[in-house]
């Protein structure tokens, strides 16, 4: 079944489809009404879509439940996603949860995450089985009236991870998602809840692909993390889109007493990407962290940064940025630093490195720093660097190939980015970037 074009009509479709609470169907009409009336983003990129030509649905077994055994997956599905490493990642993890187009197909958690009363499933089916818990958190910091984006996303969202970790809880090993798009003119619109209670700790791992078409697709998520008192909430990602794929993206956390929010963002590919993950830093002594890569090439536009929004005392914040540019492509460091009246004696740091690898690409760095009291500080470093011919030379003259030396000194270039990876994330980032470069 494919859903194609946005009206008030199909967003009922979609809801039907679902089999949704009159709740859930409200909120959708909600943000398609605010969609229609909000305009397109008034900075970064260029954004030409035609949302009448989009696919906001599509299933292929909609009356099929989610699986937790991979034999019972479609084989072509199930073969795509073993040839990307989908299934051998899922030995380092506690838990996977798989979406495909529109629908998570496929969701597994070791036994030992559900006796502690671990919740890690879908967001539709969260929202029938944890109704009132669900109620309580979604919607409620990323709002229809955010932005055109978010509005869209509340109109038509579909799949998304929900989690919950009970107070006093440790997970050994992380959680993850994969998200995967395979058709042309294909929206994505996930919607990821996750709720880390009092004294617990988490870490989430979301990858995200496409193939590539002539038409272009559209991924238009939101995230919205809660970091309870002294917990917390690291959320990796590395979004590998291809070259035809807008990326425009919504995350947002708030963090509670002596919690901590870690986004450790990656941004490949895509046609155009614009994402700013944000920590809200509510409780006093909450700390916020953003680690960002951005690798933008040909005809491709990377918009990405942070926020950090300090509102209790003694907060602190980091924003580190790597970001590469080469064969023309646009790298674009866009971030925002607002501490706050109420946040006395806070500290936030930013620092944002571009690597240049011609004289035809782009970066620009664009901040938004903001200190309300006396008693606080914001330090922000910006740095831009071509490779060092010198540095090339040295190499070369040791054997090592003019490709190769590059590779090097990329690779560690982002060695910040990628010593927070978990291992086998750290490879794959690796590939990654040497299939980009």
């Amino acid at each position: 079944m494919e859903i194609i074009g946005l009206s008030k009509e199909n967003i009922e479709k979609i809801s039907k489809i679902k089999n949704e609470d009159e709740w859930i169907k409200d909120f959708r009409i909600r943000g398609y009404n605010s969609f229609v009336n909000q305009s397109m983003p008034s900075f970064g990129p260029k954004i030409a879509i035609d949302f009448n030509k989009i696919i906001y649905y599509k299933s292929n077994e909609i009356d099929k439940k989610i699986e937790n055994d991979w034999n019972n997956v479609l084989k072509p599905v199930k073969d795509e996603l073993e040839d990307l490493g989908v299934l051998e990642s899922e030995q380092h993890l506690g838990g996977m949860g798989v979406q495909y187009e529109s629908e998570v197909i496929y969701h597994s958690m070791l036994e030992e995450l559900e006796k502690k009363k671990v919740i890690f499933t879908s967001i539709e089916v969260a929202m029938k089985k944890y109704p009132e818990l669900v109620k309580k958190y979604f919607g409620k910091i990323v709002n229809s009236n955010e932005n055109k984006f978010s509005a869209l996303n509340s109109a038509v969202f579909s799949g998304g991870s929900f989690i919950y970790v009970p107070k006093n809880t440790t997970l050994d090993r992380p959680l993850q998602s994969y998200f995967r798009i395979n058709s042309k003119n294909m929206g994505q619109f996930e919607r990821t809840l996750i709720i880390v209670d009092d004294n617990s700790d988490l870490h989430y791992v979301e990858g995200c692909t496409a193939p590539t078409y002539s038409e272009s697709s559209l991924h238009a998520a939101v995230v919205e993390i809660y970091v309870g008192k002294n917990s917390k909430c690291r959320y990796s990602t590395i979004q590998n889109w291809a070259t035809n794929v807008y990326n425009l993206v919504t995350k947002r956390a708030l963090v509670d007493e002596g919690g901590t929010m870690e986004w450790i963002d990656g941004n490949i590919g895509s046609k155009v990407t614009m994402k700013y993950p944000c920590c809200i830093l509510k409780g006093d002594n909450s700390n916020g962290t953003c680690v960002t890569i951005s690798v933008a090439s040909s005809n491709q536009n990377q918009d990405s940064g942070a926020r950090m929004i300090h509102l209790g005392k003694n907060t602190r914040s980091n924003i580190i940025s790597k970001s590469i540019s080469q064969n023309g492509g646009n790298a674009t460091y866009r971030g925002k630093i607002d501490i706050k009246k109420t946040a006395i004696n806070s500290e936030a740091f930013v620092k944002c490195d571009t690597l240049l690898l011609d004289d035809k690409s782009k970066t620009d760095t664009i901040p938004v720093n903001i200190c309300s009291n006396k008693e606080s500080n914001i330090e922000h470093e910006a740095t831009v660097s071509k490779i060092n011919d010198d540095t090339l030379f040295y190499l070369m003259s040791r054997g090592i190939s003019k490709e190769r030396a590059t590779e090097l000194i990329v690779l560690g270039f982002l060695d910040k980015f990628r010593e927070e990876l978990p291992m086998e994330y750290a490879v794959e980032l690796n590939g990654l970037i040497k299939r980009n470069l």
